[in-house]
C-alpha cells in the first residue's frame, strides 16, 4: 500500500480501530486517538526505525484499509482487544509476543473479582481451569500502560473489587474513594451482580445495551420514589455517555512523543550472560542513550533453551527474544560481550529478523577488563565511552541477576 491510497480516502480526526487488509484477509487491527493522525503515520519515512520490519512488511503487504469509529479512546481500545481475540490477524501476533499481553478476567465468585492477568499466565492454565475459575476473560490488551489507565477510567463507572481491594485491611480505604462498593447488605450485592453483568457488556462493546439497561432501572427507582438512588443511575448514564479519558489519551500521546525523541536518541543496548558452570543461567540488556544509562530500559531474561555452559547458545535465545520486542525501540548500535564468535551470532540473529545494525564486541583479558573492542573502527572512536560503559553496566546486572537467582534456588 502506498500513501497515495490515504489521499482517496477520508479519514476522519475521530477515536476508533483500524484494519489493514490484503483482499478480505485482516493482517493488522491497530486503535487510535485520531483515525487519520495514526493510520498516516505508518508512512513515515521513519517507519522501520520507530515500529520495526515486521510492521513495515504489513503496509507492503496490505492492499485496503478500513476503519471503525467509536465514541471514546477508551472503547476503541477494548473494541481492538475483542477484535484482535476474534480474527487473530496475522501481523498482530508477529509483531509481540502475546505472552505479554494481559487479559481482563472476572472471576466465579460470589463477590467476583475483576483482576487483570498476564498472557503468559493464561496460556499456562488448563481450559478447564479457566471456564471453572473464570465468567469472563477479555483481551488480548496489547499496551499493559494504557490498560492501567483504561481500567481507572471503568472503575469509576462501574466500582469493582479486585486482589488488593478484597483485603480485609484495604477494603475500607477502597470504599472510600469509591472505587468498591459496600457489599455488606444484601441489597448492594444484587446491585453488585448487576454491576459485574454491565461490565461483562462493556468489555463485549455493548455500551448501547449498557444504557437502555439502566435507564430501565432509573425509570423502576422513579416510579418506587427512589430518587436518590435513580439519580445515582443517572450519574452513571451521563458518565457512559461522556468518558473522561483524557488521561488515556494522555498516555498515548506521551508514548507516541517519547518514541520519536527515542529514534533521536543514539541508542546502544548492550548485552551480557552470566552463570555458574551452566547453572542458573541468565541474560541482560543494558541501554546507554547519548553517553547516559537508562536504567528503566534494562531488561532480564532467564535462559529457557540451554541447559549447559553455552554463552553463545544463550545470547542467540536473548537477542531472538529481544528483536520480538519492537515496541521497546530500535537501537543505532549493539554491544555484546565476546569476540567473533559472539558477533557472528548476533549477525545472525538480526539477519534473521532483518534488521542492520551494527554490532561492536567488547574484549576482556584474565581479569574480566577491557582490553580492545572490535567492530566499526569509526563508531568506536565516536562512542568508545558510551560503548564501555554499557559494556559494563550489563556485566554489573548480570552478575547481580544470576545472584539473585542463585539464591532463590538454594532456598528451594
Amino acid at each position: 500500500m502506498k500513501s497515495q491510497y490515504l489521499k482517496k480516502i477520508k479519514l476522519p480526526d475521530k477515536p476508533g480501530v483500524y484494519f489493514f487488509k490484503k483482499n478480505k484477509d485482516i493482517l493488522y487491527i491497530g486503535k487510535a486517538t485520531s483515525l487519520r493522525s495514526r493510520v498516516k503515520s505508518y508512512f513515515s519515512r521513519d517507519l522501520i526505525a520507530t515500529r520495526g520490519p515486521i510492521i513495515l512488511d504489513m503496509t507492503v503487504q496490505a492492499d485496503r484499509l478500513d476503519w471503525q469509529e467509536t465514541d471514546s479512546v477508551l472503547e476503541a481500545l477494548i473494541l481492538e482487544a475483542e477484535l484482535i481475540k476474534k480474527n487473530q490477524p496475522k501481523y498482530n501476533t508477529k509483531e509481540k509476543d502475546n505472552k505479554s499481553w494481559n487479559y481482563v478476567c472476572i472471576t466465579r465468585e460470589t463477590l467476583p473479582q475483576v483482576q487483570v492477568i498476564r498472557g503468559k499466565n493464561i496460556k499456562n492454565q488448563q481450559k478447564e481451569f479457566l471456564q471453572k475459575s473464570y465468567q469472563g476473560i477479555y483481551g488480548p490488551f496489547t499496551n499493559g500502560l494504557q490498560l492501567r489507565e483504561a481500567m481507572k477510567i471503568i472503575r469509576r463507572i462501574f466500582p469493582y473489587i479486585d486482589t488488593q481491594s478484597s483485603k480485609h485491611h484495604n477494603f475500607e480505604f477502597y470504599r472510600q474513594l469509591g472505587l468498591t462498593p459496600d457489599t455488606k447488605s444484601k441489597e448492594i450485592k444484587n446491585t453488585y451482580k448487576k454491576n459485574i453483568s454491565n461490565l461483562k457488556l462493556f468489555f463485549q462493546g455493548k455500551k448501547k445495551k449498557i444504557i437502555l439497561n439502566l435507564k430501565k432501572d432509573m425509570m423502576l427507582l422513579a416510579k418506587k420514589k427512589e430518587f436518590e438512588k435513580a439519580g445515582e443511575i443517572k450519574k452513571r448514564i451521563f458518565a457512559l455517555e461522556h468518558i473522561n479519558d483524557v488521561a488515556l489519551i494522555s498516555e498515548e500521546t506521551s508514548q507516541r512523543n517519547n518514541n520519536s525523541q527515542a529514534s533521536n536518541l543514539f541508542r546502544i543496548e548492550s548485552y551480557d550472560i552470566a552463570h555458574m558452570s551452566g547453572k542458573n543461567m541468565v541474560g541482560v540488556m543494558t541501554v546507554v542513550e547519548d553517553g547516559q544509562v537508562a536504567k528503566n530500559e534494562y531488561k532480564k531474561f532467564i535462559i529457557r533453551t540451554q541447559d549447559n555452559a553455552n554463552d553463545t547458545g544463550a545470547l542467540e535465545e536473548v537477542l531472538s527474544r529481544r528483536f520480538r520486542h519492537t515496541e521497546w525501540g530500535i537501537p543505532q548500535l549493539i554491544v555484546v560481550d565476546g569476540s567473533t564468535a559472539q558477533i557472528n551470532v548476533a549477525k545472525r540473529v538480526l539477519s534473521r529478523y532483518q534488521f542492520d545494525i551494527p554490532i561492536v564486541s567488547v574484549v576482556k583479558n584474565d581479569k574480566h577488563k577491557a582490553k580492545a573492542i572490535m567492530g566499526n573502527e569509526n563508531l568506536i572512536k565516536i562512542h568508545k565511552k558510551s560503548i564501555l560503559l554499557s559494556n559494563s553496566e550489563a556485566h554489573r546486572f548480570a552478575i547481580a541477576f544470576h545472584k539473585l537467582k542463585r539464591g532463590k534456588s538454594f532456598l528451594k
